[in-house]
């Protein structure tokens, strides 16, 4: 189980690179794509506590 582990982080690592190496600019967009929606799902979060507060 462990050794099927290792073997997934490593292709996911070598797709990143691969990704980041073939299309930089497709690479970025999607990072931004991420971060806005950690952001939005703060947002969220910290509005909802707003609410309990009132």
């Amino acid at each position: 189980m462990v050794q099927a582990k290792k073997i997934a982080l490593y292709l996911i690592v070598v797709f990143v690179l691969y990704t980041i190496i073939t299309s930089p600019a497709r690479a970025a967009d999607l990072v931004q794509v991420g971060f806005e929606g950690v952001s939005d799902a703060a947002q969220g979060v910290g509005d909802f506590m707003s609410e309990l507060v009132k």
